[in-house]
């Protein structure tokens, strides 16, 4: 593929049929996966925050007020106290799976947002610690770091320096909103939490668990099962809610008791019998009760008191019509945390999305309700059930089997089509479905939890074909949203799948990709032995086009690891091969790629030159996004040379058109190169003012760092 990644270089990518100037896969048949190529056309507009994104209250909440008392005195600001106390930055309440934890935080921190205490919002993340694939403390980090406004390719690599942005953007919102409370869901080792302690007193983190987390240095709170009288309660009140007028847990005051006896006093099972109430407004509370007794005897112990949650499930499944209990099932086998309307229609097969049955299954709370509108979750013991049910019995595997692949189809069809979105130039056949490149974007951020997952199952034989093609729609995509994690996943994945799935071709294509993703985290050695790898493969199944990416790769890590005369032999064979093959396009880039590493090495006129003959070759592809950017790199390499005036007419030419693309980043770099040049001519007054042109397209961009730098220079002019 051709992408623009850091600025710096163009990345190459490779596979599937090549016919000259494009590829055109649509009608094409594959033994292994593809990558298209294409170039980047547009920045992502700058990242929203997500400061406001505290669920809503759990609705018939009742009970826990001696917890929610204390964890109320956790969170309250230090301001608040006397100076022998201590804040407390960090509580953490745990408890069993089901016992109502995130509830409970949830209501503490919308009484502390009532009260004023958290001006400056609430991030939410749910880390999944008992989930298959739990979220790292580095992915977490990335992830908050986005919810402030961070744009995803301004999020740093690794955990050394996502650590220290995060903390000084939380102290940066502290400055101008107040404190902010970070609330981590589901943490299952201290690993996950510790990277997000914040560094300012003023806010708090909440983190919820099942362990107790020692770790942490935190107020610890441990959650019990609920009281014999809250949870009779929670049952009154969960059928009143339904029915204001429904009595019957007052009415059989002695069966409510024993029916939140078989639950084991634990809100999700007592949230699950009361669903049934609601659903059978005729059924006694002692015959549920009595029900339930049986379930239970029958079930499997499986420890830590789920036992009861367990039986639950049981009777809520057995009491589920025909298409409700097929649709629970299939949803425990799904990719990801969350499944949309359009996954769940894949699951089930051809039709509409199921919605009645999703709608029935919430009430029934088996289904929750996701982050977004159309999206819906599990909870994870709720999946672990399901997927026992299906791992019981040999007819529903194959099913399920069946749907997981249902599942890849769908996913393939509309990650090549946003991949060949995201590749689009004009003159170009339109992609199917996605209008735009935002469009596209927004699809593959929605999903992209399930489809890093669902590519995964490429180690499986049943599923290698699909999920390896799969996993080479998505390079494109990880790349631009700087996912590197999620595509060092996904590669490796690729690699692992048996060998039937694509043969030497479909390794070499993974390989290739893989050392995008690992050059981009800074791995730069394993990077060069996967292109080289790559380049072999290549040449052994006598792909040459697929070589030719290799070698265009090939060199943009050497000239990263420093090997910069080793990167302009490997990028030169690259252009000869690219203009053998008549690939104007990969020609391009590669000369553009080319003239940076001459200019690293101190070539500075063979620099010049290359960059402006690969200027003339994106002018010739009506690439503009790709022309702006070689004007920018033209523009050093003449200011290096001396040539001021041609380097100051290099540099106008591309901010404007970067901004056409909202490509705001690499605007704000242009504007700023332009400035420079202006100030080296001795001109103050435009440079002064390009300065703070770069300022704003800097500030649109969300980062203030640059804007700042930017901003300064242009007040040292005044």
């Amino acid at each position: 593929m051709f992408g623009s990644g850091s600025g710096d270089g163009v990345v190459v990518g490779e596979g599937g049929r090549y016919g000259g100037d494009h590829i055109d896969a649509r009608d094409a048949t594959f033994n292994g996966p593809f990558v298209a190529k294409g170039d980047f056309h547009q920045h992502a507009a700058a990242a929203p925050t997500a400061v406001d994104a505290l669920p809503a209250r759990v609705a018939g909440f009742t009970g826990r007020a001696g917890e929610l008392g204390r964890l109320l005195d956790a969170l309250e600001p230090s301001s608040d106290r006397g100076e022998a106390t201590p804040p407390v930055l960090v509580a953490a309440l745990s408890g069993l799976g089901g016992i109502g934890k995130t509830a409970l935080a949830g209501e503490a921190a919308h009484r502390a947002c009532g009260r004023g205490w958290f001006p400056g919002g609430v991030l939410f993340l749910d880390l999944h610690g008992y989930d298959d694939e739990p979220v790292s403390g580095e992915q977490a980090l990335a992830a908050l770091l986005r919810a402030l406004g961070v744009e995803p390719k301004d999020i740093p690599v690794g955990m050394d320096q996502r650590a220290p942005l995060y903390r000084s953007r939380l102290a940066e919102r502290g400055r101008e909103r107040g404190a902010v409370l970070i609330l981590a869901d589901n943490a299952s080792s201290p690993d996950q939490v510790l990277p997000l302690l914040p560094g300012d007193v003023r806010h708090r983190l909440l983190v919820t668990s099942r362990d107790k987390l020692p770790q942490l240095g935190a107020r610890l709170l441990a959650l019990d099962e609920l009281t014999s009288g809250e949870a009779y309660e929670l049952l009154d009140r969960a059928v009143r809610i339904a029915d204001p007028a429904d009595s019957r847990v007052e009415d059989e005051a002695g069966a409510a008791a024993e029916l939140a006896a078989h639950c084991g006093h634990l809100p999700l099972a007592l949230q699950i019998a009361a669903a049934l109430l609601v659903l059978d407004s005729g059924k006694p509370v002692a015959e549920l009760a009595t029900e339930l007794s049986e379930f239970r005897n029958r079930l499997d112990h499986l420890g830590d008191g789920k036992r009861s949650v367990r039986a639950a499930f049981d009777l809520s499944y057995r009491r589920l019509p025909r298409e409700q209990a097929r649709l629970l099932r299939l949803l425990a086998l799904a990719p990801g945390p969350e499944v949309s309307n359009e996954v769940a229609a894949a699951l089930v097969g051809p039709g509409a999305p199921p919605l009645r049955e999703l709608e029935a299954l919430a009430r029934a709370h088996l289904v929750e309700r996701g982050g977004r509108r159309g999206w819906w979750r599990l909870h994870d013991l709720v999946r672990v059930f399901g997927a026992g049910v299906v791992e019981g019995d040999a007819g529903l595997r194959e099913e399920g089997a069946a749907a997981r692949q249902r599942v890849l189809g769908f996913y393939s069809r509309w990650a090549l089509a946003a991949d060949n979105r995201l590749r689009w130039l004009p003159g170009r056949a339109e992609p199917e479905r996605f209008a735009d490149r935002g469009e596209a974007l927004a699809w593959l951020d929605g999903e992209r939890a399930g489809l890093v997952v669902a590519a995964s199952w490429a180690r499986e034989e049943r599923f290698a074909d699909t999920a390896v093609r799969l996993a080479a729609c998505l390079g494109e995509y990880l790349h631009w949203r700087r996912h590197f994690d999620d595509w060092i996943i996904v590669g490796r994945a690729a690699l692992e799948a048996p060998h039937g799935a694509g043969g030497r071709l479909s390794e070499a294509i993974a390989q290739n990709n893989l050392g995008i993703a690992l050059r981009e985290t800074g791995r730069v050695e394993e990077a060069v032995e996967a292109h080289n790898r790559a380049r072999d493969l290549h040449q052994a199944a006598g792909d040459r086009h697929g070589e030719t990416a290799a070698w265009s790769n090939l060199g943009l890590t050497l000239r990263e690891a420093g090997r910069v005369e080793e990167a302009i032999d490997a990028l030169a064979r690259a252009r000869r091969l690219f203009q053998a093959a008549k690939d104007r396009h990969g020609e391009a880039t590669t000369w553009s790629n080319l003239g940076l590493t001459l200019r690293e090495a101190g070539r500075v006129e063979e620099a010049i030159e290359a960059l402006a003959h690969a200027r003339r070759l994106f002018q010739a592809a009506k690439d503009r996004h790709g022309e702006a950017m070689t004007w920018n790199s033209l523009g050093r390499a003449l200011r290096d040379a001396g040539l001021m005036e041609e380097a100051i007419e290099a540099h106008g030419r591309a901010p404007e058109i970067l901004c056409e693309f909202e490509d705001w980043y690499r605007a704000g770099d242009a504007f700023h190169n332009l400035a420079f040049a202006h100030e080296h001519a001795h001109r103050p007054a435009e440079a002064r003012v390009t300065y703070l042109r770069a300022a704003d397209a800097y500030t649109r961009a969300d980062a203030p760092a640059e804007a700042a730098q930017s901003r300064t220079r242009a007040e040292a002019l005044e």
